[in-house]
């Protein structure tokens, strides 16, 4: 497996910014370049990536295609298929999204997101996305979420058998799962199912934390790694048993400390287990 997180360090070609990758002690990246990059820009990076022997992570497609809002849904498809086509233009794993909300806040909860209509509005948009572009070595992939699918291993399944399609895969958060104490305390049992669920068809990993607080009525937050109650050494068993290129991205901290005392929590968990990252 092989860490990954942002990076702080300003830089000003592809061999700067494979520098700067090192320099952080990460052997994978998010996408340096945007979808409107041009080919040399793109081949530079990949070129540079492949010298350094980092793995590009992923292409963050970030965006609502299930929005109310029909102008802003469809804007947010071709952000999804350009995304999609520079993840196989540059090499990267995946290029990821959540499915999207139905409601006003693109990654919030609305009471029609976990029906089976907006499953198969997901199943529709996913497949245009995929049949538009037409990978041939990267994966359009959507994040697990709490309050939207896929929201358990089960209805990941189930989305990739109704999506039928090559090009779709996993990408796994399972701090985002954990949405209720049953699922907290039971976390390590959560981890292992998803892997013996969806273990063949992960292609890039988040990495955080979740901490329950005591005060009611159910208060879940968002933490360092090593912070929070995430069983690490079930979940780098698990990646271990992958492909030894899975990249595992830090995310959602506000600083660069922040993430080297993350990264180093998970280096540890690592190290004691005799895994390398």
């Amino acid at each position: 497996m092989r860490l990954g997180g942002p990076i702080f360090t300003e830089w000003e070609s592809p061999e700067d910014w494979a520098v700067a990758v090192a320099a952080a002690g990460y052997r994978a990246a998010s996408c340096p370049v945007a979808p409107d990059a041009d080919n040399e820009s793109i081949k530079a990076y990949a070129e540079s990536a492949s010298k350094a022997d980092i793995v590009i992570a992923e292409v963050g497609a970030w965006s609502n295609p299930l929005g109310p809002d029909a102008a802003d849904a469809s804007a947010a498809l071709e952000k999804c298929k350009a995304s999609l086509a520079l993840a196989d233009r540059i090499g990267a794993r995946c290029c990821v999204n959540i499915a999207g909300s139905c409601g006003k806040k693109w990654d919030g909860p609305d009471s029609t997101d976990l029906t089976k209509e907006t499953f198969e509005r997901i199943v529709c948009v996913v497949r245009d996305i995929i049949d538009a572009v037409k990978p041939t070595r990267s994966f359009y992939a959507l994040e697990t979420m709490p309050w939207m699918y896929p929201d358990s291993p089960e209805a990941y399944l189930r989305l990739i058998k109704a999506i039928d399609r090559k090009g779709f895969a996993v990408h796994l958060d399972p701090v985002n799962l954990v949405c209720s104490p049953q699922r907290y305390f039971a976390n390590e049992r959560l981890i292992e199912e998803c892997f013996e669920k969806l273990g063949e068809h992960i292609k890039s990993c988040h990495a955080k934390d979740i901490l329950l607080r005591d005060n009611l009525t159910v208060h879940l937050d968002e933490v360092r790694p090593g912070q929070g109650n995430l069983d690490y050494t079930t979940f780098l068993r698990c990646l271990n048993r992958l492909d030894p290129d899975i990249p595992l991205m830090l995310e959602h901290l506000p600083n660069e400390e922040e993430y080297r005392a993350g990264a180093s929590h998970i280096r540890g968990v690592a190290a004691k287990e005799g895994f390398s990252l």
